[in-house]
């Protein structure tokens, strides 16, 4: 009998993780559930974020474009919200719930034109932005990128370390950018599914440079540091972190992977965590996807012959992840959510 339960234990855990990777995820049809308490009427305010305002209005935040009613092209580029804004929750003739602004007379000529600095974003700036501008992976297919990258060569009084306004010199510097990020080769990322294949290797940013004189090696001033800086470290053109248009929305195809990394080179996280996972673009992930946290858990029993079994039971939903950057197949995400510890091999899906 213990032996039945236990392979029908197993056959339903079979059943629930095999989901086809890169099939259509199963349609959104289930009618939105709205928040406990959802008001009626909401006034954007300034520090608001888009995921915040989805949760006030929506149980499950990702299906903020179901309840605006938009369609692909304009979760690609949506209407801007502003603070001041107000958003009205109503209902069609079938009663089914969605979102509006309501119109406002004499609207600040600011909020029509190209500068968005004021619009709501996605998800926090601040905590994010770093990560958009700085290196954060090598993928193993681009290794050589890695191995040709710019590197500093020698430093000022020859220290071992330096800090801000300290000088240092670099190989293979293009003389017309002004501006650098230093970073380090840090550990190779593996992927969890087999423990073998090395998807590529992580990143980590020290700091910013500028370029003060061209040359072979060039000279450039530590402007900013974040960990210690010397001889061997890499560096590569600092960018602008891009205004990015999305909003919060779930996979139009079926995620199945794991995390692979909690920035820091800590093995849990929690809420506000960077983490890193094995899948990115190729699988169909951009910006503004949402995925499921989840955990499978594995006990180990005994059956009625006194021999050790693993019996795996169904997996446990955790928290929720939102897609910022992508690579070809790693992909960096902010925990929004999160019911306890996140852990390295923890799944990520679809919601």
């Amino acid at each position: 009998m213990i032996r039945r339960i236990i392979s029908a234990l197993l056959l339903a855990a079979t059943a629930t993780l095999c989901v086809a990777q890169g099939k259509p995820a199963e349609p959104a049809d289930k009618p939105i559930e709205l928040a406990k308490a959802a008001p009626r009427r909401y006034v954007v305010v300034k520090g608001d974020t888009l995921w915040d305002i989805s949760a006030k209005f929506l149980k499950h935040p990702w299906r903020w474009p179901e309840i605006w009613r938009m369609n692909r092209k304009q979760i690609r580029n949506p209407h801007r919200i502003y603070p001041g804004d107000v958003i009205i929750l109503s209902r069609d003739a079938s009663g089914r719930p969605y979102l509006r602004r309501e119109t406002v007379k004499l609207r600040p000529k600011i909020y029509e034109t190209p500068n968005d600095s004021g619009a709501i974003p996605p998800i926090p700036a601040h905590v994010i932005e770093p990560f958009l501008a700085a290196p954060l992976v090598v993928e193993a297919d681009e290794i050589d990128k890695l191995t040709n990258a710019p590197r500093i060569v020698a430093t000022q009084n020859e220290r071992v370390n330096v800090g801000n306004g300290d000088l240092v010199y670099a190989n293979n510097i293009d003389p017309d950018t002004a501006m650098w990020n230093v970073y380090r080769k840090g550990r190779p990322l593996f992927d969890p599914e087999d423990g073998k294949t090395v998807l590529g290797y992580e990143a980590f940013h020290l700091g910013t440079a500028k370029q003060v004189r061209p040359g072979e090696p060039a000279t450039l001033e530590i402007q900013t540091i974040k960990q210690e800086i010397g001889v061997s470290d890499r560096l590569a053109p600092a960018t602008r972190p891009p205004f990015i248009d999305y909003v919060p929305h779930r996979p139009d195809v079926q995620i199945e992977g794991r995390i692979i990394s909690v920035y820091g080179g800590v093995g849990t996280g929690g809420q506000g965590s960077i983490i890193a996972i094995n899948r990115g673009a190729r699988d169909g992930l951009e910006i503004g996807h949402v995925l499921a946290l989840e955990r499978n858990l594995t006990f180990t029993e005994r059956d009625e012959n006194d021999n050790k079994v693993s019996v795996q039971i169904p997996a446990t939903r955790t928290g929720l992840i939102f897609i910022f950057r992508t690579f070809a197949h790693i992909s960096y995400a902010l925990v929004m959510q999160s019911d306890g510890i996140i852990e390295q091999n923890d799944f990520v899906r679809t919601p």
